[in-house]
């Protein structure tokens, strides 16, 4: 099995790629020659990490018969300050808002996405630090961040 996507320039700046029938358009700034029509292509590497362990969670707490009344995860990518500007680790807030008995639910699902089904987490893992925090009902319950 395998994923391919295809991309076509469309001019100045703009790339449209192909995805499992879908088209996802990237862009550059202005100052860099496009026109900001679309997002740049690195943070669709964190876009990518987020739907996947989104995606995780959900399927897990649906599994344990588990609801929360709302989930968000932000993701912030700290870049390197030299060529290649690359992610040199990632954060994950996971911020989720229920029943408080459901909270243990929520911790395990984060865990298990980070620790076993998340391919995305995992492939970046191997190049960089990837932590995570979780706030359940606005209260920090877990960070594995270290100083």
């Amino acid at each position: 099995m395998a994923h391919e996507v295809e991309t076509q320039w469309m001019g100045k700046m703009q790339f449209n790629a192909l995805t499992n029938g879908h088209t996802v358009i990237m862009d550059a700034p202005e100052k860099s020659g496009g026109e900001d029509s679309a997002p740049i292509p690195k943070p669709f590497v964190l876009t990518a990490l987020s739907g996947c362990t989104g995606m995780d969670i959900v399927a897990l707490l649906r599994k344990a018969k588990k609801e929360v009344d709302s989930f968000d995860i932000k993701v912030t990518g700290e870049l390197s300050k030299e060529a290649p500007i690359q992610y040199v680790s990632i954060h994950l807030v996971y911020t989720f808002k229920g029943y408080e008995l459901n909270k243990e639910a929520a911790l395990k699902a984060v865990s298990d996405s980070q620790e076993k089904y998340c391919g995305v987490s995992s492939m970046l893992k191997k190049i960089m630090p990837v932590t995570w925090d979780i706030v359940y009902n606005d209260i920090l319950v877990f960070s594995n961040k270290t100083a």
